[in-house]
């Protein structure tokens, strides 16, 4: 059977993976049993992928990233430098708590800046956007802008990651792609053209 992706010669691919087409896994990178990685996704140098995770399509993530089981990243989702999840809340190296793995899902186009750490059993929004270094214990909505440990909100981003500066009727556009949202009932939404 022909590989559709490619994986540097140092990186160690587990039995019972699936690895979409285009898809590049660079070097000392270890992708453990049965993940499931999508289709021209990036995985950097030194990267872990835990048992059965499961990473859409196009999906970046940069080097030194560890990505534990339970954590689902959806499409279009960038992992910065050294960022971090976990899958415990209260770890002990003597007691085994594999039973009580808590879910992580990171949705559609957000961003994790590098040298985050994510506490497990969150929700990242929608192209929510977590700045570098920031501790992330709580669930963010879509397209907020988290900042700090632990990561508070401060504004929101545009799906091109720009901040966006919400005028007195709620309206915002970015500046790269002229795409409009609205802020309404402390939510952002994109308006469709």
């Amino acid at each position: 059977m022909e590989t559709t992706y490619f994986a540097h010669e140092t990186a160690v691919i587990d039995p019972g993976c699936q690895i979409g087409e285009g898809t590049r896994i660079w070097h000392f990178s270890h992708i453990m049993t049965n993940c499931f990685i999508g289709q021209q996704c990036s995985i950097g140098q030194n990267v872990v992928i835990s048992p059965e995770v499961r990473i859409g399509n196009r999906v970046k993530i940069q080097n030194n990233v560890s990505v534990y089981t339970g954590v689902i990243c959806e499409d279009d989702v960038f992992l910065g430098p050294s960022a971090v999840f976990t899958n415990v809340i209260n770890p002990r190296s003597a007691v085994s708590r594999k039973d009580e793995f808590k879910p992580t899902l990171v949705k559609k186009g957000a961003t994790i800046g590098a040298n985050s750490t994510i506490v497990c059993g969150v929700t990242i929004g929608k192209y929510a956007f977590v700045g570098a270094g920031a501790v992330v214990t709580k669930d963010i909505p879509d397209y907020a802008l988290v900042v700090g440990n632990p990561a508070r909100q401060t504004g929101w981003m545009s799906e091109y990651g720009h901040k966006l500066n919400f005028n007195s009727v709620g309206m915002a556009v970015c500046p790269e792609s002229q795409e409009q949202y609205q802020f309404e009932n402390g939510k952002v939404s994109k308006i469709k053209a």
